[in-house]
């Protein structure tokens, strides 16, 4: 699978841009500011139907402009996918695959597989739980759809269980019978979700260590550890135990919402004892081995989007980097760098057709 062609229409600070991409690696090089990162955020808007960097959906319209759109054309197995993703102010965003309309956003997700690598992936490591869940989530439901729509599920029965802890709060009252049934749907869904991230994880910490080893050249220890509230007992007796906690928090304290994974390096936790280096390096391998078990999972290569990733690395570990990409594994490749210099070097130094775009 490969992207073609992108169009942009008051996309973050593009007024209007057209690319043609080659099928193999695209660079985008040049200031800091130029835009380097938003046409990567652009193709990133085509697979997800939102921005990696901007939540807020009206903040990726340009300043002063009413709407944007973003057209791109892709290559899947011998046939064209056309996605268009725009947005009006006031409105809701729309996403069209060949001229017709989603119903639901989520019936999108793992069409085009697409693994991105970026700066701001650090927010894995500082942030807080919920990041490192929305990643565990991300690469198991792009080739996973029932396990979306269990999530999605899952979430809505949450949020009407938590009102309903705010209303007996509100109203000095309680009812056992409404809890119960609200325990049952999220025992049933959260059960599923939490054998789905265990086998996603037993898969998943191999990959890792080997895109580590890799990486880094075996130098470091590392490892992840996958904790659930769920691995210590029954989901509904530990939400009964909770009744009371919950009603004082007037929000639900147990579940797969809590699911956390722990980063470690040498048995430490990678946050305070890993080095900016080794830090990137940790980032990379997640993002390398997401790749990998996508490409596997979907039976479809995977874009691949890094941006800005080979500055503050050695070039030992640079160079480890492009061993990795440059292997018949991998397929369409979008680089960002502000050393135009440093980008054609690595890139003449893969064996790959590619194009250069200086902004």
């Amino acid at each position: 699978m490969f992207l073609k062609k992108l169009s942009l229409i008051n996309y973050k600070n593009f007024e209007s841009g057209e690319f043609d991409f080659d099928n193999k690696i695209n660079c985008f090089v040049g200031d800091n500011g130029v835009g380097k990162t938003n046409i990567l955020d652009a193709i990133y808007h085509l697979a997800f139907g939102k921005s990696y960097f901007n939540p807020l959906a009206s903040q990726n319209i340009k300043h002063g402009e009413e709407f944007f759109v973003i057209d791109g054309h892709f290559e899947k197995e011998e046939r064209t996918e056309k996605i268009v993703c725009s947005l009006k102010r006031g409105t809701k965003k729309t996403i069209k695959r060949n001229g017709k309309i989603y119903d639901k956003l989520s019936e999108h997700i793992g069409l085009l597989p697409l693994v991105i690598i970026s700066p701001s992936d650090r927010d894995l490591i500082i942030e807080g739980s919920d990041t490192r869940r929305k990643f565990v989530d991300g690469v198991i439901s792009q080739s996973d759809p029932e396990y979306l729509q269990t999530l999605i599920k899952y979430n809505k029965v949450l949020s009407q269980r938590n009102s309903l802890l705010k209303f007996f709060a509100a109203n000095h009252t309680y009812d056992e019978t409404t809890i119960a049934v609200y325990n049952e749907q999220l025992v049933t869904f959260g059960n599923h979700i939490h054998e789905k991230r265990k086998a996603f994880i037993e898969l998943f910490i191999p990959l890792f260590k080997e895109q580590y080893i890799s990486i880094s050249g075996g130098e470091e220890v590392v490892n992840l550890e996958y904790h659930s509230q769920l691995s210590k007992g029954d989901f509904l007796q530990l939400l009964t135990n909770s009744i009371d906690k919950d009603r004082a928090l007037q929000y639900t304290s147990t579940g797969i919402h809590k699911d956390d994974l722990i980063f470690e390096i040498e048995g430490h936790p990678i946050k305070k004892f890993g080095s900016q280096g080794q830090q990137k390096s940790f980032l990379i391998a997640l993002k390398f081995a997401q790749f990998y078990l996508i490409r596997e999972k979907a039976k479809t290569t995977p874009i691949l989007l890094l941006d800005d990733i080979f500055d503050k690395l050695d070039e030992n570990r640079v160079s480890h980097i492009i061993k990795l990409v440059d292997d018949e594994n991998f397929g369409q490749i979008f680089i960002s760098d502000t050393h135009a210099e440093r980008t054609e070097n690595i890139v003449r130094s893969i064996h790959q057709s590619y194009k250069i775009f200086k902004l």
